[in-house]
């Protein structure tokens, strides 16, 4: 019996050397300024209205949009169904990094549910720097002295049961096949809120009819949904947020059908 490999696309893009390094640079706005008065946690009335009313368009337009533009076929969903009581107090979802669109179709998958990431500073000094607040993203601190703001942040979401999302690889890679190293920040948080990981690996399709004359050279996507994994709180903290790692990533190197994958886990 063969099994059938995954569609590699060739798009003719360039990718950067280092696997985590970014394949654009955001452009440069005045300097974003994270120290203890930045709110991390905007609960501001102007704030709330308008994520609620990003959000109200990204469950309208965009998930009407996704499966147009690109083919998008999300599969596993019947997963979430099935762990909903293990879900029911926070998750983190985890995918590879391939498309500026990529966290929408997160969103897409887990259906009307609000995510909550961490953002590498330099995209919020960018021109999409509104949306990606507004959308969840709560920016990363280079002062050690200021982590401590940006962890109050995530200690709360959790105390309310949000779900987060993150993207391992550091940087988005676009149509990238391979699954890159992982970073462990977001794995040592699943550990200390003792919260299921929910695996997610983006793959491509070849186009075919009409969009094989509107996509050309691009690919359809599929968005796979893993069973969920849970940190081992019986094991010391550096080992039990290495395992998750790996084990993480060997599920989506596995759910995007993908054998002899040229990237360790390890990413740091």
């Amino acid at each position: 019996m063969t099994t059938k490999k995954p569609y590699v696309p060739q798009v003719g893009l360039s990718y950067p050397e280092q696997p985590d390094a970014h394949m654009f640079d955001a452009e440069e706005l005045p300097d974003l300024v994270l120290d203890e008065n930045y709110p991390f946690l905007d609960k501001s009335p102007g704030f709330r209205i308008k994520s609620a009313l990003l959000y109200l368009g990204i469950f309208v337009l965009v998930f009407i949009l996704s499966p147009l533009r690109f083919g998008l076929r999300i599969e596993g969903r019947r997963i979430l169904r099935k762990y909903r009581r293990l879900l029911k107090n926070g998750a983190l979802t985890v995918s590879n990094h391939m498309l500026r669109w990529d966290f929408l179709m997160v969103l897409q998958a887990v259906k009307y549910r609000r995510l909550w990431f961490p953002a590498w500073k330099k995209n919020l000094t960018g021109p999409d720097r509104t949306l990606i607040r507004l959308a969840g993203g709560i920016p990363v601190p280079d002062s050690i002295h200021v982590i401590k703001y940006f962890n109050r942040a995530f200690d709360e979401l959790h105390a309310r049961k949000k779900w987060f999302h993150v993207f391992p690889e550091g940087s988005n890679w676009h149509y990238f096949q391979p699954i890159r190293p992982f970073k462990k920040g977001m794995f040592t948080m699943a550990y200390k809120y003792n919260i299921p990981v929910i695996p997610m690996a983006f793959s491509y399709r070849e186009s075919r009819g009409l969009y094989k004359i509107f996509k050309r050279n691009y690919p359809l996507i599929t968005l796979r949904i893993g069973e969920p994994l849970m940190p081992d709180r019986s094991m010391p903290r550096r080992d039990a947020v290495e395992l998750l790692r790996s084990r993480t990533h060997r599920k989506i190197v596995e759910l995007a059908g993908i054998t002899g994958n040229p990237y360790p886990c390890e990413g740091d």
